[in-house]
């Protein structure tokens, strides 16, 4: 069991971005992606979720023995992987909880049901320090940074997702937000899940204990 990429090359309206990256992360594993501004961090995390702005020109992702190159983006959340967006959107009128029960629902093929829902629902806000009355609100609407970055956190935490793509979550996060950071990663770690996590922060990195650390560098890893 392992998340496989092999000699990936990701192209954005015809230009090259990545450029030959392979790497292996299994289960309970945490690599983190460093590099400058534009190296192609968040591009290679956007392509191996399947966004469609980036095209896969060549080489493979394998996520278990499984082929996900050319699958969509909901066949690999279903597949286990998950991906937690710099700046998420803002979704109006669709309260956290419900948005959690439907992802949920569309990753396993079950609505969850309600008594152990609401049982790691209540685990996880408590994980982040969070008010029961945040599962209330509509998605990201009006949340703080810092907020959406728990948000997130938060949707990791119920997903429980096989791997993990995380790009930048302590970006613009107070260091009691860090603290949180680092409590999730470690859980989800000691619970299996693979990690690829992008930051630019040394003290994360350090509180972390990385299985591996990569540096990107115009399109290649190093």
């Amino acid at each position: 069991m392992s998340l496989i990429i092999t000699n990936l090359h990701v192209s954005r309206e015809q230009t090259p971005i990545i450029k030959g990256v392979s790497l292996c992360i299994e289960p309970g594993e945490l690599h983190i992606l460093t590099g400058h501004n534009g190296a192609g961090k968040s591009t290679l995390l956007n392509a191996l979720m399947a966004n469609p702005l980036y095209e896969v020109t060549s080489g493979s992702i394998v996520l278990d023995d499984v082929d996900l190159t050319s699958l969509p983006t909901f066949a690999r959340a279903r597949h286990g992987l998950f991906l937690s967006l710099q700046t998420p959107p803002e979704v109006p009128g669709v309260p956290m909880d419900d948005f959690l029960r439907t992802s949920l629902e569309a990753i396993t093929g079950e609505r969850p049901h309600t008594l152990p829902f609401e049982r790691d629902l209540q685990s996880a806000l408590g994980l982040l320090r969070l008010d029961p009355k945040f599962a209330k609100r509509s998605l990201n609407e009006g949340f703080s940074g810092g907020e959406k970055k728990r948000s997130e956190l938060l949707q990791l935490l119920m997903l429980k997702p096989k791997y993990a793509l995380l790009d930048e979550p302590d970006s613009g996060l107070d260091p009691d937000a860090v603290g949180y950071l680092i409590e999730v990663i470690s859980k989800l770690r000691e619970q299996g899940t693979g990690i690829l996590l992008v930051t630019h922060y040394e003290h994360v990195i350090d509180a972390l204990n990385p299985t591996e650390i990569h540096k990107l560098d115009q399109g290649i890893l190093t």
